[in-house]
Parts: C-alpha cells; structure tokens; sequence
C-alpha cells in the first residue's frame, strides 16, 4: 500500500502545470469531451508509465540495496530541482479535427509523457519498490487525478491554481523522498 499511495501523491503533485496538464486543458478545449479525453490519459500514462515501471523494476536488479537507495534518493532530488522548473506546452498537438477526442488524447499524451518528470519519477519509483503493479496503478491513478479536474473545469480552474506553490510542494515532497532513500542508503551495510 506504501508504493501505491506514495506513488500517487509524487505523481499528482509533480503533474500540478506540467506540460501535460497543459496538453490535457488544450484538448478540453479544443474538444469539449471530457470523458474520452480522460480515458486517453488513463490509457497514455498507463501504457508509458507501465514501460517506465518495467524499465526500472530492470534496473533494480542489477543494483544492490544501498545502491539502489542512494540512485532513487539521488533522482528524487534531482526531480525536486526539476519541479521548481514551471514548464510551458512548447508544441501544439497536430490537427485533429478529424480523429476522436479519445485517440488525440491518447497520442498526444503518450508522446509528451515521454522523458517527462513523472516518467523518470515512475522508473525511480519502480527501482525503490517491489511491487510494479502497485506503482504503476499509483502513478497512472496519479496523474489522472491531476488531470481530471483541468479537463473537466478547464481554463476557469486552471487559471485559479496557486502553481508556485505547487511546484514549491512539490518539489518539497520530492526533497522529502530523497533525503528518505538516501538515509536509508546510508544505513545499509
């Protein structure tokens, strides 16, 4: 249960005015269809998150655990830098007039998941926790809470949100995280 709520809570505050909460208003507003655009994240971010998890539960074997602990405590640390970084959507989505809010959506997204914050967060979540499926399910369920309510309340919601003080949160959270494996590192023989 561990890996599943911390996987979550990193993910949704790492995703507060990420490109791809960006990407997700675009498509609200752009389609105006609220239920395919979010079964298009659920199905982005499950499918890249599920490939980031993998790669990282790999990644884990070769490591021993005061390795492992100190390169998940290192990269929380790094994603706690990167999420003071507010991020711009720098590209527009193809023109999808004629394709469904569901497949954009689901495109779209999957390519600007890659290489992202909660990507990387997902391999390093992946490498710290034994269970892949809880980590998945965590950062997926993460990411679209962060994103349903931008899809569903759109621009009038996202222009109310506080994202200094959600970059700031997250990148506390994150800080937290990595000062956490990183002890724990250090307490291994």
């Amino acid at each position: 249960m561990e890996s599943f709520l911390v996987s979550l809570s990193t993910v949704a505050l790492a995703e507060m005015g990420d490109r791809t909460q960006f990407l997700s208003l675009m498509l609200a507003a752009h389609y105006r269809k609220p239920w395919p655009i979010l079964g298009g994240v659920f199905g982005a971010t499950l499918a890249n998150h599920a490939a980031a998890g993998f790669i990282g539960a790999r990644l884990a074997r070769f490591l021993t655990p005061a390795l492992l602990d100190a390169v998940v405590g290192v990269s929380m640390l790094a994603m706690a830098l990167w999420a003071l970084r507010p991020e711009a959507l720098n590209e527009h989505p193809r023109d999808t007039r004629h394709s469904s809010a569901f497949m954009a959506t689901l495109v779209a997204f999957f390519i600007a998941e890659i290489g992202d914050k909660t990507q990387i967060a997902t391999v390093a979540l992946a490498a710290a926790y034994a269970n892949l499926a809880a980590v998945v399910a965590g950062t997926t369920a993460g990411m679209v809470l962060a994103n349903a309510p931008v899809v569903f309340l759109g621009k009038a919601f996202a222009e109310r949100l506080p994202l200094k003080a959600l970059h700031y949160g997250a990148s506390i959270v994150f800080a937290i995280l990595g000062a956490m494996f990183i002890a724990r590192a250090l307490r291994h023989p």
